[in-house]
């Protein structure tokens, strides 16, 4: 997950496929960053609900919220975060 290209404009209108998008790459990151418990809340990603979806997403966000050196997995959190409103 490279962020070399970031800025702070986030997009504000990523629909569900956008979202999981984001959310697989936040799994394959705490996969290979020895974070399984981040990881399984990721995981069947089509199948969860939209409030499901939610709240793993602000559930991995506090589990990580004192650990910068994860700060890659946190933006992506952050970005999806903001457009949870979007979910169907």
């Amino acid at each position: 997950m490279s962020t070399e290209y970031e800025t702070l404009r986030w997009p504000t209108n990523l629909d569900r496929a956008g979202i999981e998008l984001r959310l697989v790459q936040v799994r394959d990151y705490a996969l290979a960053n020895g974070l399984p418990d981040l990881a399984a809340r990721f995981e069947s990603l089509p199948t969860l609900t939209s409030a499901q979806l939610g709240a793993a997403v602000l559930g991995a966000l506090n589990s990580l919220q004192k650990s910068k050196e994860h700060r890659q997995a946190i933006t992506q959190l952050e970005m999806v975060a903001m457009n949870l409103k979007n979910l169907k």
